[in-house]
């Protein structure tokens, strides 16, 4: 069953398909000629430190917006036909997604560096909050580019 919705800026708890987004994104043009993705996961080390659990809280309503806020200005600033930015909150569990970023546009180029800023931007500007608990406690992540 498709997790797949025609929301191209969501923050859930449940996990979501690539496959099925990525087509998604691709129905509403047929001029897409190069699609990004950026797929972040829950790894296990982090600084030297194993990581048990994985917890994400987000600011609700202001992070959808700077989440939407994002996605325009990605459009606008790098040509690019389409983007849609997913990011799950609650426990995540090691090796699961996380954060989900689908560029399109006629060539790749675009598609690329539309990509590589949305996912930086979002990391230094949507309030959403990563804390990993490790063998020494529990840390809040501070955002990294």
């Amino acid at each position: 069953m498709s997790t797949a919705t025609e929301s191209k800026v969501r923050i859930q708890k449940e996990d979501f398909n690539v496959h099925d987004e990525i087509e998604v994104m691709k129905k509403p043009s047929r001029n897409i000629g190069g699609i990004t993705t950026f797929l972040g996961t829950g790894r296990e080390l982090n600084k030297g430190q194993n990581i048990t659990e994985l917890n994400f809280e987000h600011y609700p309503q202001m992070a959808e917006k700077k989440l939407a806020d994002i996605r325009d200005k990605a459009i606008r600033d790098f040509g690019i036909i389409d983007m849609s930015i997913i990011h799950r909150i609650g426990y995540i569990d090691i090796g699961e997604n996380i954060v989900l970023i689908i560029a399109c546009g006629e060539h790749r180029q675009e598609t690329f560096k539309a990509c590589e800023w949305a996912i930086a931007e979002l990391k230094r500007t949507t309030p959403i909050w990563k804390r990993e608990t490790t063998s020494t406690g529990e840390v809040w992540v501070q955002a990294t580019p």
